[in-house]
């Protein structure tokens, strides 16, 4: 049997605050630019976009997967 190894993945996701504003793709992009800087040295392994349509119109948000380059959870 072949030997495993175990990969943790950080992510979040993020989305603009609900009520006017809340399809603002720009906004949301650089809001999540911001929580990347924040986290320091970490490489993103991917974004994904999802769209919710509420009834106050359509309310994008982002999931960031990432890890810590310095081995730090």
């Amino acid at each position: 049997m072949p030997e495993q190894t175990a990969y943790t993945m950080h992510h979040f996701s993020q989305a603009n605050p609900e009520g006017p504003g809340q399809g603002d793709v720009p906004a949301l992009l650089r809001r999540v630019a911001d929580t990347i800087e924040s986290l320091g040295d970490v490489e993103i392994y991917d974004v994904i976009m999802h769209d919710e349509i509420t009834e106050d119109g359509d309310q994008p948000s982002l999931t960031v997967y990432f890890d810590y380059r310095t081995g730090r959870a």
